[in-house]
């Protein structure tokens, strides 16, 4: 029988709804710092330009928009820090806030240099080997007590330290490079993280709720109330048709603040941690097609292509939009699973993880999205 704790919902309810300025702040910074940057980004020529090989736009579309969602996600953590003085557990929080914030402001920096001068690969990779370094500094790593206790055996800490940035890696590397392949069509990537964001709100509250880790509940509901506000913020205008593009700056960015938070629920315990994972579950399910088409068709795995499953429907027949709000469908199918699991018992929650993610792979396969045609592996529209 899957074990379930009682949860005082009302009380963690008002307990999220308490930090609503920094949704407001980080929606109204997003939203005017997006419309300041797409009009410096048109005067200086920071412009992506369509190649009618991979991209879907026609005319140049301006870049820089991850500087805007940087600002507002910035600007709604400094609400939250600034909301929590005073409280008793505000030093540790405020650490692990403005550490975070100060890793996502270099992995904005480097997408801003990729989008302008397309730095090298190894350059985005050091630049991410920091982001988890500083994870990593400010204190945040993965509750391994919880799996050795049962053996009474302690980790050393030099021996934690270094599982911790392996961890931090996966998960910086993993979560920028997904949500990087993800921003492919206008509006898709704001949109799944916006429903991305909603989700580990709801695991933060639900966390919050049975007393998981203290003042790292406060720090995982400031964050994603802060990245949510900053996407919708930037939304409107890079909506079909897009006015600006995020780029790498957004991207990156974005990533990091998902693998920061996949990081703060691996603190309060593999169970949680596991629970953000299947909440961040289209970006994994839309890379692990990407690579596994293109290691199956033996093509290159790090060229770009048409063959992402947002593609694969474009090039199917259907419309952009219509792509978009069926890929936040899904991704919200992934966030329900997610916060489903974070009711039962760990083994149960692993046990579903696997059969979700076999289902998923599952259903690629049956619906030929592994397939490749043409120069960039787009599928060619049946006439």
């Amino acid at each position: 029988m899957v074990g379930v704790n009682i949860i005082d919902s009302e009380n963690s309810l008002s307990y999220a709804f308490e930090f609503w300025p920094v949704l407001l702040a980080s929606f109204v910074c997003g939203l005017v710092v997006t419309w300041l940057c797409r009009k410096i980004a048109l005067r200086l020529g920071v412009v992506d330009k369509p190649d009618d090989l991979v991209k879907t736009h026609t005319e140049p579309v301006a870049y820089l928009g991850g500087i805007g969602i940087f600002a507002g996600c910035a600007t709604g953590i400094i609400a939250g820090v600034i909301y929590l003085q005073g409280r008793f557990h505000f030093d540790p929080a405020a650490k692990w806030l403005l550490g975070i914030l100060a890793a996502g402001a270099i992995m904005c920096f480097v997408g801003v240099l990729d989008d302008i001068f397309e730095i090298k690969p190894w350059h985005k990779v050091l630049g991410q080997s920091v982001g988890a370094v500083v994870l990593v500094a400010v204190g945040l790593r993965p509750a391994l007590e919880s799996l050795t206790a049962p053996f009474d055996y302690q980790i050393p800490p030099a021996v934690g330290t270094i599982i911790s940035f392996i961890m931090a890696m996966v998960f910086v590397l993993g979560a920028t490079n997904s949500l990087n392949l993800l921003d492919g069509i206008d509006g898709l990537c704001a949109s799944i993280t916006a429903v991305t964001a909603v989700g580990m709100l709801g695991l933060g509250m639900l966390a919050e709720s049975q007393d998981v880790l203290d003042f790292a509940d406060l720090v995982r509901i400031i964050i994603a109330l802060a990245v949510l506000g900053s996407v919708c913020g930037f939304l409107p205008f890079n909506k079909h048709p897009a006015k600006i593009f995020m780029g790498d700056a957004g991207s990156l960015f974005l990533g990091f603040m998902m693998a920061g938070l996949m990081m703060l629920f691996a603190a309060a315990g593999p169970k949680w941690c596991l629970c953000s994972i299947m909440i961040f579950g289209l970006p994994i399910l839309d890379t692990a097609v990407a690579f596994a088409r293109r290691w199956l068709n033996k093509r290159p795995l790090f060229v770009p292509d048409r063959g992402h499953i947002y593609d694969q429907m474009m090039d199917r027949g259907i419309p952009l939009n219509r792509t978009v709000t069926i890929c936040c469908i899904l991704a919200g199918v992934y966030v329900l699973i997610g916060l489903v699991m974070s009711r039962m018992r760990m083994m149960h929650a692993l046990i579903m993880c696997i059969v979700v993610f076999v289902v998923s792979g599952i259903a690629v396969w049956k619906k030929d999205l592994l397939k490749m045609e043409g120069l960039r592996g787009a599928i060619h529209k049946e006439k």
